[in-house]
């Protein structure tokens, strides 16, 4: 997509009370290192826990109303026309489709029904008395936790992960595409195309002008830019 969503996420907090300028500002400078790959254990736990302590208190029913406004309004206008079609393909073949991501459950849920996709599988926050207390179950959906999560996802749906096709942009999927049969970088930052290079993974670049050129890798036709939400297509035939 075009921008990441827990930005708009966060606006939409702002918008609506329950966050400051400086409560944005912080958090996107943590999501901007995040994204270019200058994170350590450190820091992602530094975001992890200021993304829990913006929300402690606040009820859920009001967040899930507001990831209704955010995903209808701000997120699915920026997904790229060409990465729809990728997933609509899947489930035309009747292969399942599941979107695995760092942000919040309760916002990756409602996008993957929106875009009519099998299921997701995000960060969950800890819920009592219809309020989050501020502390997650189990770790961030990121890096390592998303190899876990689709094992465990593989194992509940009876699926073959070397039958499995993982998409990403980012380096920071690694653990997840090595444990599928198919690696897809799609977009794919730096670190990402080297080891799709590497690898002999297929690469497919939407962006335009100078950025795709540089990777030197093979492309589709491009068709817009960036790319900000982490996406596991994990598909299976159904013979």
């Amino acid at each position: 997509m075009h921008g990441a969503s827990t930005y708009w996420l966060a606006r939409a907090l702002a918008k609506h009370g329950v966050l400051s300028a400086r409560d944005i500002l912080s958090y996107a400078w943590k999501q901007a290192r995040f994204k270019f790959g200058a994170e350590n254990h450190g820091h992602i736990s530094s975001i992890k826990s200021s993304a829990l302590e913006l929300v402690a208190g606040f009820p859920v029913d009001e967040m899930r109303a507001l990831c209704e406004e955010v995903v209808d309004r701000d997120i699915s206008p920026r997904i790229l026309a060409p990465v729809r079609r990728l997933a609509e393909r899947h489930l035309e073949a009747g292969q399942e489709v599941w979107l695995v991501t760092a942000s919040p459950v309760e916002l990756a849920g409602l996008l993957a029904s929106r875009l009519g996709l099998t299921g997701a599988l995000g960060t969950i926050a800890e819920i009592e008395n219809g309020c989050y207390t501020g502390r997650l179950v189990g770790d961030l959906m990121h890096g390592p936790a998303k190899a876990d999560g689709i094992a465990g996802l593989a194992e509940e749906r009876g699926f073959d992960l070397d039958q499995c096709t993982a998409y990403s942009d980012s380096a920071n999927d690694l653990p997840m595409l090595r444990k599928v049969g198919r690696a897809i970088a799609v977009n794919p930052d730096t670190r990402l195309a080297r080891q799709a290079r590497h690898y002999g993974w297929t690469v497919l670049d939407y962006r335009r002008g100078r950025r795709a050129a540089k990777l030197a890798l093979p492309a589709a036709t491009a068709a817009g830019v960036g790319a900000g939400l982490l996406y596991l297509y994990k598909s299976r035939d159904r013979d």
